[in-house]
């Protein structure tokens, strides 16, 4: 069982609804110390996530769309990940996200 686990969640690309469900399945591996999660909170079509982001202790990171369809909320996730990877604090991490741009990242 893993002692410290980051979680990473890529609000554009995952679903409010079941991350209670994810949570509890990732907590079966290890300790949560850290949940992240990723978007634009000035974009309307990610205002179902505020009460999940309250209910499960979710630290919400604001990244501006600066240009329209480009991936800056993906980006700044990848660069928090490499951050939190090379502080040594954490065990394992998991991506949420339905997004395979996170396929070489994992």
């Amino acid at each position: 069982m893993l002692n410290s686990i980051a979680v990473l969640i890529d609000a554009d690309n995952a679903s409010a609804k079941t991350i209670g469900t994810v949570l509890q399945k990732i907590q079966t591996l290890g300790n949560i110390t850290t949940k992240k999660i990723y978007g634009d909170w000035s974009q309307s079509n990610l205002n179902g996530w505020q009460e999940a982001i309250l209910r499960h202790a979710i630290e919400p990171m604001q990244q501006f769309a600066y240009v329209k369809g480009k991936n800056a909320t993906d980006i700044a996730l990848v660069i928090e990940a490499m951050d939190l990877l090379h502080s040594g604090d954490y065990d394992g991490f998991c991506l949420v996200s339905s997004d395979s741009d996170f396929a070489s990242l994992a």
